[in-house]
C-alpha cells in the first residue's frame, strides 16, 4: 500500500445548507480533528472534489514527500461531519497556521483545528517519519491550548469552550494495514514455528487499544468531554486489499484484524465512559454499515464496490490516483474514489447516516447530532 502521503476531506456543502433551511442547529464552539485522512482534514494531504480538474492538489502542509498509505486525492471544501454540525468550513489544517499564532489562537477559538495526518497511526511506529503519529497531534492540541488561554487571559474560559467542543477521532486503519502487511511478510517457517498467530493479532490489538485509552484520557486531562469516534472499516475489501486475492474478493483476515479491534475499541469506550466524569461519546460503526451497503450495493446504486474510480490497473489499484490515471464515467456509482478511499458519495451518505440516526443503528450510545448538542 505504497504512495505519497496524500489526502481525503469528505465534500458536503450541501448538507449544511439543508440543515440550516430546516433551523435548529446548535453548534458547538470548535471541533478538533486527530488521525488520519479517512474522513478528516488532514496536516498532510491532497484531495480531489467533484469540480477539480486535477486529479491531486495540494490544500495543506506538508510533513513528508516520502511514500506511505494511504494515498487519495479530491479537492478540499466543507466534511459533512463538520457541515452538520453547523460549521461553515472544515478546520484548518495545523500546521497550515503553525509560523502564525495569532491565526493559529483565533481559529482554535472560532471553528476548531485539524491536526490528523494521512499516514497516521495510533502507534508511533506505523509508517514513522512520514506522518505525525496521533501522540505528536495530542501535544500539538496542548499547545494551541495554551495559546487560546492566552489569547482569552482566563484558562477557566478556556476550559469551558473546549469543554462544549468535538474531539472527532478517526484513527487505527494503518497500524492494522503495517500490522497485517507485516504478517504477511514473514517466511513460511517463521509462520508455521510461530506458537499462536492469533495471540499475536491479540496482542497487537491490546496494545492499539492500550494506546488509544491513553490518548483520550490525555485529552481528557486537557478538558475533552465530548468525543465522535469512527471505528475501523472493512479494511481487506478495499480495492487495494482485493487485489491481492486472484478472484478480487475481500481479505477476510483484514477484516478481522478490523473486527477484533472494533470490538475492543467499542468496550473501551464503555468502560470509560463510568470512570470519567463529564465524558461523553459517540462511537460510529463504519465496519456495520458498509458491511450492509456491500451486502446489496445495487439498492442504493453503486455498480462498483470493488474498483476505485481512478487509478490504473486491475481493479483500479495497481497505481494512485493521477492527473494521468483513468477516472471512471460516474464516481457516484463507485464505492471508491482511489485504491484506498471512501468516493465523495460513499462519504456523504455515511456520514449523513453517523450525524443523525436512530441510536443504536450506526452510532451508540447517541448519534453525534445528540453529541454535538450536549451541554450547550
Amino acid at each position: 500500500m505504497e504512495g505519497r502521503v496524500l489526502y481525503l476531506v469528505i465534500v458536503c456543502a450541501q448538507v449544511l445548507a439543508a440543515v440550516a433551511a430546516a433551523g435548529g442547529v446548535l453548534r458547538p464552539p470548535a471541533i478538533y480533528v486527530f488521525g488520519d485522512s479517512r474522513w478528516t482534514s488532514a496536516t498532510t494531504t491532497t484531495c480531489r472534489g467533484r469540480t477539480s480538474p486535477g486529479r491531486t492538489s495540494p490544500t495543506t502542509a506538508s510533513t513528508s514527500r516520502a511514500p506511505s498509505p494511504p494515498d487519495a486525492s479530491a479537492t478540499a471544501t466543507t466534511p459533512p461531519t463538520t457541515s452538520n454540525m453547523g460549521f461553515t468550513s472544515s478546520p484548518p489544517a495545523y500546521l497550515s497556521m503553525s509560523r502564525s499564532t495569532g491565526v493559529l489562537s483565533r481559529t482554535a477559538l472560532a471553528t476548531g483545528v485539524s491536526y490528523a495526518s494521512g499516514g497516521a497511526g495510533i502507534l508511533d511506529s506505523t509508517n514513522a517519519g512520514n506522518n505525525i503519529p496521533l501522540s505528536k497531534q495530542v501535544q500539538y492540541f496542548n499547545a494551541t491550548r495554551s495559546l487560546m488561554v492566552a489569547k482569552l487571559g482566563s484558562p477557566g474560559a478556556v476550559s469551558r469552550r473546549v469543554a462544549k467542543s468535538v474531539f472527532l477521532i478517526s484513527v487505527g486503519s494503518n497500524d492494522i494495514f503495517v500490522f497485517y502487511a507485516a504478517s504477511q511478510n514473514k517466511s513460511a517457517a517463521a509462520a508455521a514455528a510461530a506458537a499462536d498467530h492469533g495471540s499475536d493479532a491479540a496482542a497487537f490489538i491490546a496494545s492499539l487499544v492500550s494506546h488509544y485509552s491513553a490518548t483520550i484520557k490525555e485529552l481528557y486531562m486537557m478538558g475533552a468531554r465530548k468525543f465522535a469516534i469512527i471505528n475501523a472499516g472493512l479494511l481487506g475489501c478495499i480495492p487495494e486489499a482485493r487485489m491481492h486475492d486472484a478472484r478480487g474478493s475481500c481479505l477476510d483476515a483484514l477484516n478481522q484484524l478490523a473486527s477484533g479491534f472494533d470490538d475492543a475499541l467499542g468496550d473501551l469506550l464503555a468502560g470509560l465512559a463510568p470512570a470519567l466524569p463529564g465524558f461523553t461519546y459517540s462511537l460510529a460503526d463504519y465496519y456495520g454499515f458498509t458491511q450492509i451497503v456491500f451486502e446489496d450495493p445495487g439498492q442504493v446504486g453503486y455498480t462498483d464496490v470493488a474498483g476505485a474510480c481512478c487509478g490504473g490497473g486491475r481493479l483500479g489499484a495497481e497505481a494512485g490516483c493521477t492527473p494521468s490515471s483513468t477516472v471512471c464515467a460516474d464516481r457516484d456509482q463507485h464505492a471508491f474514489w482511489d485504491r484506498v478511499h471512501p468516493s465523495q458519495r460513499a462519504c456523504m451518505d455515511t456520514a449523513i447516516m453517523f450525524y443523525h440516526n436512530r441510536p443504536g443503528r450506526w452510532t451508540t450510545p447517541m448519534d453525534f447530532k445528540e453529541l454535538a448538542e450536549t451541554g450547550l
